[in-house]
């Protein structure tokens, strides 16, 4: 099916000055035009799909303005006010006085057609949440939605800048036969939403701009109560979304999970780990890239826990073609550039590099028992000195209860860059565990280990890359994987440092943005 577009452009030609209509009338390019700004002291311009255009040569004066605040509707307290059953909409900019010194006068369009791109999940009754950035389309998609759903659902539009339905009190056409609930103050939209349930018995409810705290807690509710939501948010990405303290409610919510050493074993990560709060709000998000083009996530809980855990599970692409048929892809999920053979030359290399020490360790052993130190060397037959001067120690070898506590002596061997080794316990075979390590004892590297920790390298450089996350820390490894580690991010060109006590070192992954 082909797009058909309606905007009643007259009625926002006819409210401007006459010269500046006139000009519009010459230039007749009212198809690609977005909006209009008078601003006083300025020439007044037009912005099209593919520029701008001045209309006047000289300065707009205050008289313009105010007769084009004359011809319209009144201006609500977020400064938006509109033509009667048009869907323009005309934003002020004031003064420290409250005087209306400039207009943007936007072009307002009845888009049929959109729809069909999504038109089989929004007629499956799951909750949509629609993104994509200012003029993508999001509310005359949302407006269709209305449309369709109404010919068979009991639909309420809960429009807060009156931008669905249009102005005043008889709503546009566009949005078929939903009911439109108007919103008295922006402040009060969550308030709205709740009344639209509760006083009406809606099937589904539209709500455009889900901006703050409570908007998000009453679409939570809404949805617990088995309405079938659709609206759209601030924000690009689900990964924008997530990252938005505000508004990652409706996708679940994010927390930090502390892990017993099993469980973080057993994933292969570290013991803090950042995990989904609760189910999403919404069940579907659509990601509006273009006019022709978006990305269908169809199970949020799945893609929001994927994404805290690195990982990045492909989105349905969808594409509208010339001819009103539509394309179904996969979304190409970004990999590193570090090409196989890379890899092996930097593996190869670092793991000539891995510890052999054959000269004698000299130990600072703060709170541990000195004569199981001594013992663990033996059982090893390895050199090692217990030394009673920090200046002289090589490593400190101390337990986790003292390392919590903060002493100054281990401030001091950190500030100092002498590797701090914290033992859980106070036994022989943790201070073998930790000398044969240091010694660069035992097996041969476990090429797994060594690959899966590259690995999550590489999927924090593609996050970062993609620009989905600014820093990914990554889990605890030797310090010969940690370097391998680092040379991957300066492949991909970006930052990195190494951080924590022995055995518990780990790396961070920054941008260099």
């Amino acid at each position: 099916m082909s797009l058909k577009i309606t905007d009643d452009i007259d009625a926002l030609v006819n409210v401007l000055p006459e010269e500046i209509a006139e000009k519009l009338r010459e230039l007749n390019r009212f198809e690609d035009l977005l909006e209009v700004v008078l601003d006083l002291g300025r020439p007044c311009e037009a912005r099209y799909v593919d520029g701008e255009v001045q209309l006047t040569d000289r300065e707009i004066r205050q008289e313009e303005i105010d007769y084009v605040v004359s011809r319209i509707g009144d201006f609500g307290d977020d400064n938006r006010a509109g033509i009667e059953r048009t869907l323009h909409r005309i934003s002020a900019i004031r003064n420290r006085r409250g005087k209306i010194i400039g207009l943007t006068c936007r072009v307002g369009r009845a888009v049929y057609g959109t729809v069909d791109i999504i038109r089989d999940i929004v007629e499956s009754g799951q909750s949509i949440l629609l993104l994509g950035r200012p003029g993508v389309g999001k509310t005359t998609m949302l407006r269709e939605v209305a449309r369709i759903l109404a010919e068979k659902k009991r639909v309420v539009i809960v429009d807060t800048s009156n931008e669905i339905g249009g102005d005043g009190d008889i709503p546009h056409p566009a949005i078929g036969r939903a009911r439109r609930m108007q919103v008295p103050t922006p402040t009060l939209q969550h308030a709205v939403m709740i009344e639209a349930v509760e006083n009406h018995m809606p099937e589904v409810i539209i709500i455009d701009e889900i901006g703050t705290e409570l908007e998000a807690a009453a679409a939570r509710t809404i949805a617990e109560r088995g309405v079938q939501l659709v609206g759209t948010a601030h924000g690009n990405t689900l990964d924008n979304l997530m990252m938005n303290p505000t508004l990652c409610d409706l996708v679940g919510g994010i927390q930090t999970v502390t892990l017993s050493d099993e469980e973080a074993r057993r994933r292969g990560t570290q013991k803090s780990v950042l995990e989904r709060k609760a189910p999403p709000t919404f069940d579907v998000v659509v990601e509006i890239q273009d006019w022709d083009r978006v990305a269908v996530r169809k199970d949020v809980a799945a893609a929001v826990d994927a994404i805290l855990r690195g990982h990045n599970l492909p989105a349905e692409i969808r594409v509208r073609r010339p001819d009103g048929t539509i394309e179904t892809i996969e979304e190409e999920v970004p990999r590193p550039s570090i090409t196989p053979e890379r890899e092996a030359l930097i593996i190869q290399r670092n793991l000539r590099l891995r510890p052999q020490r054959t000269t004698p360790l000299r130990i600072y052993p703060y709170g541990l028992n000195q004569n199981r130190v001594r013992q663990a060397s033996r059982h090893l037959n390895l050199p090692i000195l217990l030394v009673n001067d920090l200046l002289e120690a090589d490593v400190l070898f101390t337990l986790r209860t003292y390392y919590r506590k903060r002493p100054q002596i281990i401030v001091d061997a950190e500030r100092r860059g002498i590797p701090v080794y914290v033992l859980r316990n106070n036994t022989v075979v943790q201070m073998e565990s930790y000398l044969a390590e240091i010694f660069g004892l035992g097996r041969e590297p476990d090429v797994d280990v060594i690959r899966s920790a590259l690995d999550e390298a590489k999927q924090a450089i593609s996050l970062i890359a993609s620009g989905r996350r600014q820093s990914v820390q990554l889990s605890p490894q030797e310090a010969y994987i940690r370097r391998m580690q680092h040379e991957l991010a300066r492949e991909a060109n970006l930052l990195s440092r190494s951080s924590g006590a022995e055995p518990r070192r780990r790396v961070t992954i920054y941008s260099n943005r």
